[in-house]
């Protein structure tokens, strides 16, 4: 009866979560690409192309960040927050003066660091919910925010937008930056004891504490890491804008969008599974169907349907991986 039912079951593809969020990337580029030549456009035109990678840029590095957060088994809501806040601390140092980027740089990675660190401290030894610790300390900067600035403030040097603008061949530079941070915090969780330490943290809290695991460090320093992946960003956007923008990253959507990015590429919410190439993967899936839509001129809001559905797909795919793996390692026990 038992393999009976195992045959009625749906067969999946044998593809691992990061090998199918490329995949789709791309089935995404070939369907997408043949709709807009239909339309009479082209998906894969040089501006189209800068266009696509510099979208996926800064939702990229924040993105990155996310998931060591949620690899570690927590996550981080203020992103958002970060960003529009870092990218005024930004252009208000600057002040449109080439001989205050370095101290404007050191502004941002600091205050970033310290709000990481608080988001640590509030998750690690006071036991608040990590959901709770980020969404309150997201709205208490947000309402900094509400409270300081009605609108862009500060200006930021020519010789800083190099990097919101320039690019190396096809490829923009912030593209780059995204790219040596993706592949730094997969150097990280490869092939360092802090990476290591993250993932068993992730994977079994208390299985990871009396391994001898220092978890509250793991985590603290996790946070730090995501809150400067933030600041990175933050500090992209000044670039972008010319000026820090109070509501950037909330009207964004970063913290959201960099969530989802993860899911995407396959890293499982609860923690302990999943990795930054999946992560990289989900980015441009995003960013294709962002450039699709926006060349097809498609409604907002039949957008935020389709990319739900995504998402909600690819979330329903893996669990029933994970189930079907789960039943499997039972039934060979037993």
């Amino acid at each position: 009866m038992s393999t009976d039912v195992a045959r009625t079951r749906l067969r999946l593809p044998t593809l691992d979560a990061t090998s199918g969020v490329w995949a789709a990337l791309a089935l995404a580029l070939i369907l997408g690409g043949t709709l807009v030549a239909l339309d009479g456009g082209s998906l894969f035109s040089e501006s189209s192309t800068i266009s696509l990678l510099q979208r996926a840029a800064g939702l990229g590095i924040v993105a990155v960040g996310q998931t060591m957060a949620i690899l570690a088994g927590s996550l981080d809501l203020s992103v958002a927050y970060v960003i529009s806040l870092t990218s005024l601390v930004a252009a208000e140092t600057m002040a449109g003066s080439d001989g205050m980027v370095l101290p404007a740089i050191a502004a941002v990675l600091a205050v970033s660091a310290a709000i990481g660190l608080l988001n640590g401290l509030l998750i690690t030894k006071l036991r608040i919910n990590a959901f709770i610790a980020t969404l309150g300390v997201g709205l208490l900067i947000k309402g900094y925010l509400e409270q300081g600035y009605a609108g862009p403030a500060g200006s930021v040097p020519t010789s800083f937008q190099h990097l919101g603008y320039d690019r190396v061949g096809p490829v923009p530079l912030s593209f780059l930056l995204f790219a040596a941070v993706a592949a730094a915090a997969w150097f990280t969780l490869r092939s360092t004891r802090y990476g290591h330490h993250l993932i068993a943290t992730g994977g079994d809290l208390d299985v990871a504490r009396l391994s001898g695991v220092r978890t509250d460090r793991v985590l603290i320093r996790t946070h730090v890491i995501c809150s400067l992946c933030a600041g990175i960003a933050g500090l992209y956007l000044a670039s972008r804008l010319g000026a820090g923008a109070p509501r950037v990253g909330a009207e964004g959507g970063y913290d959201l969008e960099s969530i989802a990015a993860v899911v995407l590429g396959g890293t499982v919410l609860a923690g302990g599974r999943g990795g930054v190439a999946g992560t990289v993967g989900g980015v441009l899936l995003l960013a294709v169907i962002d450039g699709v839509f926006n060349q097809l001129e498609v409604d907002s809001f039949f957008k935020q349907m389709v990319r739900g559905v995504v998402i909600v797909a690819a979330v329903a795919v893996y669990a029933l991986r994970l189930r079907r793996t789960s039943d499997r390692r039972k039934a060979a026990v037993a």
